[in-house]
């Protein structure tokens, strides 16, 4: 029971949080992409400070980047006209 505690949940809400935000994004969601910064932003922390893993850390910041841009970008998808 231990391994599932051993960042004390941080783990688990950051996966939970990148799953919550696939699913929104999926959904055509903008506000998947700020799911996904949260996400993110726990993983760095994760990596840089608890997991000791430069990876997870580094990539994760490229990740939040990425994200942050897709919310500054994101425009509605125009909706089609009906002719009657």
């Amino acid at each position: 029971m231990n391994a599932f505690l051993n960042y004390y949940g941080a783990d688990w809400l950051a996966m939970a949080l990148s799953l919550s935000a696939v699913y929104l994004l999926g959904n055509r969601a903008r506000m998947g992409f700020l799911v996904f910064a949260m996400a993110n932003t726990v993983w760095v922390f994760l990596g840089f400070f608890w997991m000791d893993s430069l990876g997870i850390a580094i990539g994760n910041l490229a990740f939040l980047v990425m994200n942050l841009r897709g919310y500054a970008r994101w425009t509605p998808t125009p909706q089609p006209t009906q002719i009657s």
